[in-house]
This record gives C-alpha cells, sequence and structure tokens, in this order.
C-alpha cells in the first residue's frame, strides 16, 4: 500500500461550554490515500463537520483538538501554527462549505475571491490569475466566464455559486479537497451535476476528495472507501461495498433501513432509527449506539468493544462481532 496522504490518529476534540465539556470528537483515526475519494456518514451531530475543522485547523473558540496527531504529507497539522496553517489551507488542503452563500464574500466580485487565493498561494501576478480564474469558472461548467468573472455572489444561482467555491478551491490544485455536505441546499438535478463535476475534477486533477454527508446515496455514488460515524466515533469502516452489502454494525444497518430503495418491486416503508443521539457533555461508558440498538448487550451498556477486522479493507466496533461475548449474552 502507498504511504497515506492524509492520516489522523487518535484525535480528540471538544468544546468547552458554560453546560460542560462537549466531546464532540472522542478518538478517530482513519487515512486517505493519493487520489481516493473517501465518504463520511452519519447523523447530524455524529462529529463528521468537526473532524473536517479540526483537520482544517478552523476550530473556533470554544473548541479545541485536545489529543491526537494528524499527519499530512508526514507533516503533523497539529503542530502547526495558524500563520503556517494559512500556507496550506486552500494550497495543498482545501474544503467546501455547506452554505455557498454565507462562504463566499458578498461585496467582492466572485472573480476577485479566486484571483485573491491564486496570488496568495502561487505568488503570480494578477493578470496571470485572473487568466487562470476564468480558466477554473470554464473548468467547473460556468457559461461564459470571461463575463460571469465580474459578477457578484448575489448574480449566481445556488448551484453556479456552488460551482463558484469549487473553482476556489482547486483554483490551486490541493492535494486534498474536504467536501462539507456540497449539495445540502441544492435540488435534486443540481445536487447530481455537482456531484458529477467533483468525480470528474478528482480524475482529471488527481485530487484526494473527504465527501462529509448524511446522504448514503451520494457516497455511493462518488466514494470507493466510507467511514460511518456515531456519537463522536467510528463505528464501521470500508470499502463502499462492505458497507452497502455486507454491513457489519446495527447503526449502518439501521441508516441503510431508512435510505428509499428504487430497486425493490413493491413499495415498502422506511424504517427510523428509534431515539436520539447520545449526549455528548455525559457520553455513555459502553457503545454510544446501545439505547438505540436492538441488539443490545448488558457489555455494550458498560463498556465500548475493540474494532473487529472483518476483512483487510473492513472493520467494525460492535460485540455483535466478539462471537464468545454474544453467545453468553454479553454477560
Amino acid at each position: 500500500m502507498n504511504k497515506p496522504l492524509l492520516e489522523v490518529k487518535n484525535m480528540k476534540t471538544s468544546f468547552y461550554t458554560h453546560v460542560g465539556e462537549v466531546q464532540a470528537v472522542r478518538g478517530v483515526d482513519f487515512h486517505i490515500q493519493p487520489g481516493e475519494a473517501l465518504g463520511i456518514v452519519g447523523e447530524s451531530g455524529s462529529g463528521k463537520s468537526v473532524t473536517a475543522m479540526s483537520i482544517m485547523g478552523l476550530l473556533q473558540y470554544p473548541g479545541r483538538v485536545k489529543e491526537g496527531e494528524v499527519f499530512f504529507k508526514d507533516e503533523n497539522l497539529l503542530k502547526k501554527s495558524q500563520r503556517e496553517m494559512m500556507s496550506v489551507r486552500g494550497n495543498q488542503i482545501a474544503m467546501i462549505f455547506q452554505d455557498p452563500m454565507t462562504s463566499l464574500n458578498p461585496v467582492y466580485t466572485v472573480g476577485n475571491q479566486i484571483v485573491e487565493a491564486i496570488v496568495r498561494h502561487q505568488k503570480t501576478s494578477k493578470k496571470e490569475a485572473r487568466e487562470k480564474a476564468v480558466e477554473m469558472l470554464r473548468l467547473v461548467g460556468i457559461p461564459s466566464p470571461e463575463r460571469r468573472i465580474d459578477n457578484y455572489p448575489h448574480e449566481f444561482s445556488g448551484g453556479m455559486r456552488q460551482r463558484a467555491m469549487i473553482a476556489i478551491a482547486l483554483s490551486c490544485e490541493p492535494s486534498l479537497l474536504i467536501a462539507d455536505e456540497p449539495t445540502t441546499a441544492l435540488d435534486v438535478t443540481i445536487q447530481a451535476q455537482i456531484l458529477e463535476l467533483i468525480k470528474e475534477l478528482r480524475e482529471k486533477l488527481d485530487t484526494s476528495v473527504i465527501l462529509i454527508t448524511h446522504d448514503l446515496g451520494v457516497v455511493a455514488d462518488v466514494c470507493s472507501r466510507v467511514i460511518v460515524m456515531y456519537g463522536g466515533l467510528i463505528m464501521e469502516e470500508g470499502e463502499g461495498g462492505d458497507i452497502f452489502y455486507r454491513p457489519s454494525h446495527p447503526y449502518t444497518v439501521g441508516l441503510l433501513k431508512s435510505v428509499p430503495r428504487m430497486d425493490k418491486a413493491e413499495k415498502q416503508r422506511l424504517i427510523p432509527i428509534p431515539g436520539t443521539p447520545p449526549d455528548l457533555v455525559k457520553p455513555p461508558k459502553g457503545c454510544p449506539f446501545a439505547a438505540r440498538c436492538p441488539h443490545t448487550m448488558k457489555i455494550c451498556l458498560e463498556e465500548m468493544p475493540a474494532y473487529t477486522q472483518i476483512s483487510k479493507t473492513h472493520r467494525a466496533a460492535c460485540w455483535l462481532l466478539d462471537k464468545e461475548k454474544s453467545e453468553r449474552g454479553g454477560e
């Protein structure tokens, strides 16, 4: 196996609030290879976006990465100062945020915002940067880019604003693109176009992609490997086929059952996951999914299981995979 482009080791992130320490991410380990597309899925509050913001060094007070390591090209990003991170963000690692209307500056033209990123990181002249900005707008499918480069964000539709965000993110040809719910505010047709664009650009530029979403259909379409998060932890990790056809954690099974299926002959009622996510101010001692799991055993409430390596590419943290414990009823 090639050396990972990004490797996250035992990362823990908390928010220190007036009600106590919110343990948003409680020790995650994963990696991404050069040119790979990795999906991170889970319900709202599972720690997906906080994981991305921790990697990028974009956490604001009262959030703090309190433990762990994040190696990018053999350098620990968590050891870098904010000044040093400014040369990494937007240049080597770029991020697309959920809402392009709040991510784009309304008082600057779209072109100015792309040019600024190019000039800052690539040390080119403004003329060369503008030419590249036009090319980037053309690359992401903006019609008449020579004219639209001087438009303001409010003059773009929602889909075009998201395309402009992708153009900004990719303008310096980063090695890693983190897309945090990039299609949330868009209609279904535009969603499909944006996802197809991300796939095409990944292949064309050989950029690694981390796609964060709660939409399993999006992940199935774009990603070769999937991480399932819940309660600030990774519940299951595997290749697309492992997760969608051989899920091993009850939470993953629950997520899949709650997704509409188009390949079934008869109409089927969707099965929601009962209950609510855990309180991360006082996270449970055992498996965070135990209170909602139909297979809960006594040990599930008392102790978090270790990962079981199901195959070379597939792992899950569930006591059901421990034959000895499950046969004895988890006592």
